[in-house]
């Protein structure tokens, strides 16, 4: 088995179902008492969202970048980012730890195509859903992307970093969520991704009225084929 790096604390709360998962995984592959090989560097997330919302995303990459060459000094012969809005940083992650990086975007394009699904609603924070990274990685895959409008996006934005980043899951904001689901599905869209980890909290096949993308657990189970293949 090869030992991941996790590039996590953006928040803690995804990262630690990450850590779950990632787990979940490799004991069913493997059975027995088999759990995953992992490094875990861990940001003081107040610090990241601050630079985050600054605009200053050459400090963050500066962070991450040391971060990602501390895993691969301790030992981690891959690299995941867990959260959605710092893959903007991957290709500068990716250089300076010199070492394969499974992408998120690559794990939904994947399931996307193995559905047959073609036209995807992206949710996620203000940063995943207007800034090009996100909706380019799919789109270089062959994959149409809409987001949500702007009192969307804002809203959406505040409930992860008001609410689902402190652990907090409300009712109505798990039903605003699904109202702006079915308004994109409405539209055309095939599938919804949940494009911010802490979606996960959210996720509800019941409640869409189209296919769920629920990102940590496809990014999970890319990483977790990584680390066994």
């Amino acid at each position: 088995m090869k030992t991941l790096g996790l590039l996590g604390g953006i928040s803690w709360e995804s990262t630690a179902h990450y850590y779950q998962r990632l787990n979940h995984l490799v004991a069913e592959r493997l059975g027995g008492l088999h759990s995953a090989q992992l490094l875990i560097h861990s940001v003081d997330f107040d610090e990241i969202q601050s630079l985050q919302h600054a605009g200053d995303w050459v400090a963050c990459g500066r962070i991450f970048a040391e971060n990602a060459r501390n895993l691969q000094r301790g030992g981690a012969e891959g690299l995941i980012i867990c959260a959605n809005t710092m893959h903007l940083l991957a290709d500068e992650v990716q250089a300076a730890a010199r070492l394969p990086l499974i992408r998120v975007t690559d794990a939904v394009a994947e399931a996307a195509r193995a559905q047959g699904i073609g036209s995807l609603a992206l949710l996620g924070t203000r940063f995943t859903m207007e800034k090009p990274f996100y909706r380019q990685a799919l789109e270089a895959q062959g994959l149409k992307v809409s987001t949500p409008d702007e009192p969307e996006r804002k809203e959406l934005h505040r409930i992860i970093y008001d609410e689902l980043c402190l652990g907090v899951v409300k009712p109505e904001s798990k039903g605003y969520f699904y109202g702006v689901v079915r308004r994109l599905a409405k539209h055309g869209a095939g599938g919804a991704i949940l494009g911010c980890t802490e979606f996960s909290l959210f996720a509800d096949a019941a409640a869409s009225p189209v296919p769920l993308f629920d990102t940590t657990e496809l990014h999970s189970r890319a990483a977790v084929e990584w680390m066994l293949s």
